[in-house]
């Protein structure tokens, strides 16, 4: 006959709530310290710059080193409607994500134009990233 082990309730209890922390802490990774923070991922294979992907664009590596950002950008490409005001960011380090310009009104804001990450983390990982203008788009005027 096949002897098993059997506990008490109140060990198998106490057991869990003290491995819950452990199972908790390796799972997900430790929040940004400051609102302004911006983390984003590095692939280990190529070294290719990437904001939450599951799989490197250029090797297909799955593998990545999280590092955080300096929080400077420029505005690329409008995203939706004016009154959302959505943009694509390219971002210092080499990656592109999609951010809500705040503090100005959308007329403002053109492509070209510096900005600085005001909130890069959201409880959960919920909403977009808010930027604010540093400084305005210059007049491209006759480019040729």
């Amino acid at each position: 006959m096949l002897r098993t082990e059997s506990r008490e309730p109140n060990k198998l209890k106490g057991d869990t709530e003290a491995a819950a922390p452990d199972m908790t802490a390796t799972a997900e990774p430790p929040p940004p310290t400051a609102g302004r923070d911006l983390c984003f991922q590095r692939c280990l294979w190529c070294g290719t710059p990437a904001y939450r992907r599951s799989f490197c664009r250029a090797c297909g590596g799955t593998t990545f080193e999280r590092e955080r950002s300096t929080g400077a950008g420029v505005l690329v490409r409008r995203f939706g409607q004016a009154p959302l005001n959505t943009w694509f960011v390219a971002m210092a380090e080499g990656f592109n994500l999609l951010c809500q310009v705040t503090g100005t009104e959308p007329v403002v804001v053109a492509v070209g134009a510096r900005v600085r990450v005001v909130r890069g983390a959201t409880p959960r990982g919920q909403g977009l990233p808010l930027v604010e203008l540093t400084h305005r788009a210059t007049s491209l005027g006759r480019w040729w």
